[in-house]
């Protein structure tokens, strides 16, 4: 039998890790790898048209089925196009674990064509970054590797020499059991004891979610029945907590509706679960607040804790409901929800009202007719801009839709590399990828990765013609929009041209048979929707703080900005609430 190379080593350890894939783009230094990859059957080799994709994709992977997942680059350029996504998958807390191929072992520090240093490049986003420069060095350091990537949630790169690469692996190489999931964190009893005093000796007590609640829908329902609290959210909690939830105020923040925004700074204490929000100015100073999470890094630098609880929040609420007392005054409960439906139905009619006239389309309308028609247990992807508003208040979770997007990191031209890594998890389960038509022509070019392997993705295009969040920050600033204006080609017939499905629509009355008809294509389709660009959105509270870093306009040009579906579920909601 043939001695293994360090290459073929690298490749089988990363299969005993469970990776099915490894999304890059091939070149001279990582040709070792790639040629380990076409010869081992229990993984594929994605080709991507940019290596920027490759890291969306694979982090998006890992964010669908919370597994390791890998991504490569070559050396210099090739795996410095890495480093935005990277970024983003590191601030999700997917865990990836990025190969970068580097020069020639013996030329690195003399300046050799294409020379960095990509183990000190990725060290910011990253948990781990090593170089490997001894074939004696394998297979711990990507073990090592991996059990950072897995057990911290986030990124590890991984720099390899081509010429290591291809050197015999070590004879009889210690191989230790490998960690492929994380352990459950229970805080400790004295926490949990100052806990359930807190929470005992408060009134008006109103829980504020992000993604941290994954997985205990059931546990912070249970929680929120017992001490009579409103639930609120975050734009990364929305997926996990608003649905079949009665207790729901909606989203704070700057994409935010209804009375999330009253019911933290109404009550006397809030409790954050397992959110990172970093939107400081939308949280109260004056309530007592205590925070539960699972890295102990995020407690309190958000704002000031009187408890942090260091704790998953599943395992903490399991342990905290049976203690706490339960409240039976509900009026402030009730008050909240009785906000909430008050402020929905003030903003709705932005989308209702003569639609089939407006022409541009409004993207509110094309946001509400994509979430009646997708599938239930559809998986949005969606651009960071205007697009992250209309999927904040349009598309409807059910606890089956996933929503990710480039929420922590804010990258342009996120949804479509993401919805490739989505897909390519289940090619049965239908994948949308809302794009703005400037972060769609960013990385337009893998496009055509769908077309290579007939990915089944669907793009719906919200093509203004414009970069109007950065349109909306100009108008915050008192500055003129300049620089915003994007010169578009028919997106569809560029889409046909590349060989797949692609509609234009610029009528109302066009679009649910154009999306229909692309959901019904078995293979990729792309519809191209004139929206006008003059529909800016505004969030429910706001102040000249909160505009810091973000758009924001308090011009009378915005639209109020609908909220679809969730109208509904705040009604169903009052049906609970006593009648004076």
């Amino acid at each position: 039998m043939a001695k293994q190379n360090v290459a073929e080593q690298f490749v089988d350890i990363l299969v005993r890790a469970g990776v099915k894939r490894l999304y890059g783009v091939v070149g001279d230094s990582l040709n070792p790898v790639v040629d380990a990859v076409r010869r081992n059957r229990a993984i594929d080799w994605v080709h991507v048209r940019h290596e920027e994709t490759a890291a969306f994709a694979a982090g998006a992977e890992a964010q669908i089925t919370g597994k390791l997942t890998a991504c490569a680059g070559s050396c210099g350029p090739g795996n410095l196009h890495l480093i935005n996504g990277l970024y983003d998958a590191h601030r999700s807390m997917a865990p990836v674990l990025a190969l970068a191929s580097h020069i020639p072992s013996s030329e690195i520090g003399l300046g050799y064509f294409q020379e960095t240093h990509p183990d000190q490049l990725f060290r910011e986003c990253s948990h781990y970054s090593e170089l490997i420069s001894s074939p004696k060095q394998m297979p711990r350091l990507l073990q090592t590797a991996i059990q950072h990537a897995v057990g911290r949630s986030g990124v590890s790169v991984v720099s390899l020499p081509g010429d290591i690469a291809d050197d015999p692996a070590p004879d009889k190489p210690l191989e230790t059991a490998l960690v492929t999931s994380r352990p459950t964190v229970r805080p400790g009893d004295a926490e949990l004891d100052a806990f359930v005093r807190m929470i005992d000796e408060a009134d008006r007590i109103t829980l504020f979610c992000g993604s941290g609640t994954a997985g205990a829908h059931a546990e912070v329902m249970e929680f929120a029945e017992k001490v009579k609290s409103p639930v609120g959210h975050a734009l990364r909690g929305k997926e996990w907590i608003q649905y079949d939830n009665p207790f729901d105020v909606g989203m704070s923040g700057l994409l935010g509706y209804g009375a999330a925004y009253e019911a933290t700074h109404e009550c006397d204490l809030l409790i954050l679960l397992g959110t990172d929000f970093p939107y400081n100015a939308f949280l109260p100073d004056d309530v007592k607040i205590a925070q539960v999470d699972v890295r102990p890094e995020n407690l309190g630098r958000r704002s000031k804790l009187d408890l942090a609880v260091w704790g998953d929040v599943k395992e903490t609420l399991r342990c905290l409901t049976p203690r706490v007392k339960e409240k039976q005054n509900r009026r402030f409960l009730d008050k909240m929800l009785k906000k909430h439906a008050d402020a929905l139905e003030g903003v709705v009619k932005a989308y209702t009202r003569k639609v089939e006239k407006h022409v541009p389309i409004h993207p509110e309308y094309v946001a509400a007719v994509l979430d009646e028609l997708a599938d239930d247990d559809a998986v949005f992807t969606v651009d960071t801009g205007m697009c992250n508003v209309w999927a904040a208040r349009y598309i409807s979770p059910n606890g089956r839709r996933r929503v990710i997007g480039s929420f922590s990191h804010g990258s342009m031209a996120n949804a479509l590399p993401m919805a490739i890594g989505a897909q390519f998890t289940d090619r049965k389960r239908q994948v949308v990828s809302m794009s703005g038509d400037g972060g769609f022509s960013m990385l337009m070019g893998d496009f055509l990765t769908l077309v290579q392997y007939d990915l089944p993705v669907k793009v719906v295009l919200f093509n203004n013609s414009s970069l109007s969040m950065v349109e909306l920050e100009m108008l915050v600033a008192g500055l003129p929009s300049y620089g915003t204006t994007n010169k578009n080609p028919d997106f569809a017939a560029v889409a046909r041209a590349c060989g797949a499905h692609g509609v234009r629509v610029e009528k109302p009355k066009e679009l649910a048979g154009a999306l229909k008809d692309a959901f019904k294509h078995k293979g990729p389709a792309l519809v191209d929707v004139v929206t006008d660009p003059n529909a800016l959105s505004i969030p429910p509270k706001i102040s000249t703080e909160m505009v810091t870093g973000f758009a924001l306009s308090a011009s009378k040009i915005v639209l109020d900005g609908g909220v679809g579906r969730m109208l509904q579920m705040a009604r169903s909601n009052l049906r609970n609430v006593p009648r004076p």
